[in-house]
């Protein structure tokens, strides 16, 4: 198995402004993708994400206030069955730690490598929603390849 790990700080002066983005509808298509349905907010609900390029359903697998937020794909591509999105939660001074882990591919073909970067990505975007107000998602999102 292969993993996708990345790191950011956003300054933010409650961990709340975070995990709020991570589970809301609103929050969730201000930093990954305008078309964006479901809440995120009670373990077992079904959130869709929907891109140019294609889309996923999650479903909530584990919540904890302020601390983490866990998703299984529920339905998506191959390379992403049966993979868990993890984003895990902590307050260092004036920044938000989220440590976020896409965890159990397969094998590290191409496509993850694309992932890779599109997480850091949208990662940089939910750091941009949280400290600015505004983020950068689908469609208006870095574009890094024909892939998008």
């Amino acid at each position: 198995m292969a993993d996708i790990l990345h790191r950011v700080g956003i300054k933010a002066s409650s961990v709340d402004a975070v995990y709020q983005a991570l589970t809301t509808r609103d929050g969730l298509a201000g930093w990954w993708t305008t078309n964006t349905t479901g809440e995120g907010d009670k373990t077992g609900n079904v959130i869709q994400f929907r891109f140019g390029a294609g889309g996923f359903d999650m479903r909530v697998k584990t919540l904890k206030t302020n601390e983490l937020v866990e998703w299984k794909l529920a339905e998506g591509p191959e390379e992403w069955m049966p993979t868990t999105v993890r984003f895990e939660l902590a307050q260092d001074g004036e920044y938000v730690i989220v440590l976020f882990k896409h965890l159990d591919w397969k094998e590290p073909i191409e496509f993850m490598h694309h992932c890779s970067t599109k997480w850091a990505v949208f990662l940089m975007s939910l750091k941009a929603l949280v400290e600015t107000g505004t983020g950068n998602p689908d469609p208006i999102d870095i574009k890094i390849d024909n892939w998008n």
